[in-house]
Order: C-alpha cells, then sequence, then structure tokens
C-alpha cells in the first residue's frame, strides 16, 4: 500500500465511525423523543385526572353548602306542620263559640292564644296563604270542588275551606279552596 493509500483508507474509517456514531445517536434520540412524547401524554393525563378531581370536590362543596343551608332554612318544617293543626283548631273553636257574654273571656283568651301563635309562626318565616277572591293557582291552592257563578270570572276562588301555609315560600300545605267556572250557557237556540 502506499503511503497515499493508507490515509485515505483512515478517512474512510473515520468517515464510516462517524456515520455509525451518528446511527447510534438517532437510533438513541427515537426511543428518547418516544419516551418524552409518552412523559408529556402521561402528565397531560394527570393534570387532567387533578382538574377533575378538583372539580368534583368543587360540586361536593357546594352540595353540602346547600344541603346545610335548607337544613337551616327548613329545620322548623315539621314542627311547624304540627302546629298548623293546633291554628285550625283554635280557628274553629272560635267559629263554633257563640258571641255571649258568659264565653266572651274564653273568646277573647282563644283570640289571644291564636294570633300569638301566628306571629310566632310569622317569625320563622311561615306565611299563611287565604286566596279568597285570587286567581286559582294549583302550587298553592287544592280544589275541593267547583261551583257555576255568574258574578265571579272562572278559576277564581270562592271560599276557603282551610287556609295554606308556606315556609321560606316552599308550600307547606295547599289552601283548600272553592273555584268558580263559568256560568252555564243557555242554548238560545233550544
Amino acid at each position: 500500500m502506499s503511503e497515499e493509500q493508507k490515509p485515505q483508507e483512515e478517512i474512510l474509517e473515520e468517515t464510516a465511525e462517524q456515520e455509525t456514531i451518528e446511527e447510534a445517536t438517532v437510533e438513541a434520540e427515537a426511543p428518547a423523543d418516544a419516551e418524552l412524547e409518552a412523559a408529556r401524554a402521561e402528565a397531560a393525563e394527570a393534570k387532567d385526572q387533578v382538574l377533575r378531581v378538583q372539580a368534583e370536590m368543587q360540586n361536593v362543596r357546594r352540595r353540602a353548602e346547600q344541603d346545610v343551608e335548607k337544613a337551616h332554612k327548613f329545620a322548623v318544617e315539621k314542627f311547624a306542620n304540627e302546629m298548623l293543626t293546633v291554628v285550625d283548631n283554635l280557628e274553629r273553636g272560635l267559629a263554633a263559640a257563640p258571641e255571649e257574654e258568659a264565653t266572651k273571656a274564653i273568646r277573647e283568651g282563644m283570640e289571644m292564644t291564636l294570633s300569638g301563635l301566628i306571629s310566632s309562626l310569622e317569625r320563622f318565616k311561615v306565611e299563611q296563604v287565604n286566596p279568597e277572591g285570587e286567581p286559582f293557582n294549583p302550587e298553592l291552592h287544592q280544589a275541593m270542588s267547583m261551583v257555576e257563578n255568574a258574578e265571579l270570572a272562572p278559576n277564581t276562588v270562592m271560599a276557603v275551606m282551610q287556609k295554606g301555609y308556606t315556609l321560606n315560600g316552599r308550600l307547606l300545605r295547599p289552601a283548600m279552596v272553592m273555584v268558580s267556572k263559568g256560568a252555564a250557557q243557555i242554548d238560545e237556540n233550544a
């Protein structure tokens, strides 16, 4: 071999070694890129899970706050329902008691008891629904009967048989009412 060929062979060998090194580097980078993409995907999935858990916790906290608020707001509901029967009984007793001198003191005592009980209920946001003369509202009233009445518009409350009550806007008991319906139409052709 000539002296010129040796450097050329060395150059070729060096070039081949560099190509081999570059190929190995490229091959090493390919798995590294795949690992990097996998790690990024895993991080994105973990971030998504964390966001979902945070949203769920926020929803649970909000629901718990609403439940506590409702519990405070409507805690007296059962008690108020029981007191409504006492109010009804006092009103019936007053309606049945004759207005005579002998029963005057008893009537006054019942009226004072009734007004005190009603004012106590009002302090706890229990409000009376007495819809006489108002249009019938099925959300607050329970129709017990319908009666023809030419003097009132159809679907107007004519009489209240039992008053209704609400607690903080929620219906405790519907008012039991008698509703007017339009007067019977007379057929003039008959």
